[in-house]
């Protein structure tokens, strides 16, 4: 697998259609991904001392987080609307392979930062809602 460039890691916001067009949130310097699972114990006395886990079983989920420059673009004014009114919306995390994961995401928060003669920026983390396709 070829190395990557951390700048073709992009976050993009559904427009709420059907079907669903994407728009890149700008001003994005930095994001990160988590796939996170709960693993559920099945051990026994017969397990020779040994955990042994349930494939497939247990709670699996995603978290996103990106840090930026803010810029006032439409993806980024819709991402603020989503986190006042704690909707859920659909998300796309693309790379620079091609691979994208998709799926439903709640802003879980939304910070914003300035310096007197600094940028305005911002840092987001949003946590999915229901099944992330990745493809």
């Amino acid at each position: 697998m070829a190395a990557e460039k951390g700048s073709a890691f992009l976050l993009k916001v559904g427009n709420g259609a059907v079907p669903v067009v994407y728009a890149t949130v700008a001003g994005l310097r930095t994001t990160q991904l988590s796939v996170n699972g709960e693993a559920v114990a099945i051990t026994s006395k017969d397990s020779g001392g040994w955990r042994e886990l349930l494939s497939g079983a247990g709670v699996r989920s995603v978290s996103v987080s990106g840090a930026g420059v803010f810029t006032g673009s439409a993806a980024e004014l819709r991402m603020r609307s989503h986190a006042l009114a704690g909707t859920i919306d659909d998300y796309r995390l693309t790379f620079e392979s091609g691979e994208t994961m998709t799926g439903r995401f709640l802003i879980t928060r939304l910070d914003y930062a300035g310096d007197y003669n600094g940028e305005r920026s911002y840092t987001v983390a949003l946590e999915s809602s229901g099944v992330v396709v990745s493809a």
